[in-house]
């Protein structure tokens, strides 16, 4: 499994109702359903991969997390995913409120583009970076709306969310030790990962 979604599940207790919004092929959900006895359901955009899940087994459909959030109940699962997806909704802020109305935790994994590396490139270059977590062309990326942890920490802090957990990590899972210093983490973290609840 990607290195996001081996910490997202170890985030999830055992035995909870899960959503997991843009599952991809849908290995966050197998690994919940195999591993933790989760009842673990998915959305995904792409058709392709929707239909992937489905025929292994997986309880997946079609859809659109900024459309399609809306028709699920408040309160439905105990947590609601959103890994390495949030910087390409065309609306994070209401997608991040639907996951709190139907979820009592969200977690959000997404890449920080506050990294070192990134900040380099652009005042090196003048240029879009480029490294292995931003990988496409800027005429090409799907990421229309990319954040670093410090833009999501105030996003949270003005939406009333409580930050129950949150980490900085690097591309290969060396969790960063700057876990008191959101400066520090903004800086040197490549992924960032936060567990949420209402205020």
């Amino acid at each position: 499994m990607r290195l996001d979604l081996r910490l997202i599940a170890e985030m999830i207790p055992r035995g909870a109702t899960v959503l997991d919004i843009g599952c991809g092929d849908g290995a966050l959900l197998a690994h919940l359903t195999a591993e933790k006895g989760a009842d673990a359901r998915g959305i995904e955009i792409d058709m392709a991969q929707a239909t992937q899940a489905v025929a292994n087994g997986l309880a997946v459909i079609q859809g659109d997390a900024d459309h399609d959030l809306v028709f699920y109940p408040d309160g439905a699962f105990d947590t609601v995913v959103l890994s390495r997806t949030l910087q390409a909704v065309e609306r994070p802020r209401e997608v991040l409120r639907q996951m709190l109305r139907i979820g009592r935790h969200a977690i959000v994994s997404f890449p920080n583009f506050g990294h070192w590396l990134l900040r380099w490139q652009l005042v090196s270059t003048g240029r879009m970076p480029m490294t292995e977590t931003w990988h496409r062309p800027w005429h090409e990326t799907p990421n229309i709306h990319p954040c670093t942890i410090r833009d999501f920490f105030d996003l949270c802090a003005l939406d009333g969310y409580v930050v129950e957990r949150w980490l900085a990590v690097d591309d290969q899972g060396l969790k960063a030790p700057w876990t008191r210093s959101p400066w520090l983490a903004n800086l040197f973290g490549e992924q960032a990962l936060f567990l949420l609840r209402r205020g």
